[in-house]
């Protein structure tokens, strides 16, 4: 798996490299000060993950986030906190907050390395044949694949396909979050943001912002809170 660093800083780039390296076989193909540079590499070299700074002069991060083809994964890397919600709107792998801890940058990337694998598979052929009311079908591999509702603890937008988060495994389909949302329980499921489903049986904990469930760590939409809040926390919406 291949990558490249965009940092306008210097020493922030020398730092991510020299944690790439610590953490990781990944091979690392370039460096960019500034969007424009980066974008104009992509055009004639591909580019597995992207290391991406957001506050940038010229082209933020997030602008260019918007800018790049759909294949390439994106890990954001910034000091700024207030722009998790943004950076997972844009289907982002994860974000990681400078100073970036060495096992939490680990974490990131193997997560995107298990998304390029998914991703290559047969599996994005996967369609969803048909849901009951406990459970739906997945076809790969000329295969149907029954998966309990009770098994699936969150479903994740990815590009062009989705996640499915079970207590086994993880299955990726070509559909979007809608589509799936609309055959799963709603007196289980709902949407609390652009790129997330969760089944309320597994959330362990949550805040004015995110939702836990295990490891994870699961932002919630403006726009899903106060349905959110008002299903599961009797409409109380805490300060910050």
């Amino acid at each position: 798996m291949n990558c490249i660093i965009v940092d306008d800083e210097p020493l922030a780039r020398a730092e991510m490299r020299s944690l790439i390296n610590e953490t990781s076989k990944m091979d690392i193909l370039g460096e960019f000060s500034n969007a424009p540079s980066a974008l104009e590499f992509l055009k004639d070299n591909d580019a597995d993950l992207i290391f991406l700074d957001i506050e940038m002069p010229m082209v933020t991060g997030l602008e260019f986030a918007e800018m790049l083809p759909k294949r390439s994964l994106i890990i954001f890397t910034t000091a700024y906190s207030q722009y998790a919600l943004k950076s997972y709107e844009l289907e982002a792998v994860d974000y990681l907050l400078k100073p970036i801890d060495s096992q939490r940058l680990e974490k990131a990337i193997n997560k995107a390395i298990l998304y390029t694998e998914l991703l290559s598979k047969d599996t994005i052929k996967n369609t969803i044949e048909s849901n009951t009311t406990d459970f739906l079908f997945i076809k790969a591999d000329r295969r149907f694949y029954k998966i309990s509702f009770s098994d699936i603890k969150f479903i994740e937008g990815l590009k062009d396909y989705v996640v499915i988060h079970t207590r086994q495994q993880k299955l990726i389909t070509a559909m979007n979050l809608k589509t799936i949302h609309q055959k799963v329980s709603e007196e289980t499921f709902i949407r609390v943001s652009k790129s997330y489903v969760v089944n309320a049986d597994y959330i362990d904990s949550f805040d004015n912002h995110s939702i836990y469930i295990d490891e994870s760590e699961i932002p919630i939409g403006e726009v899903y809170k106060a349905e959110f809040f008002a299903k599961y926390a009797g409409g109380f919406l805490g300060t910050d």
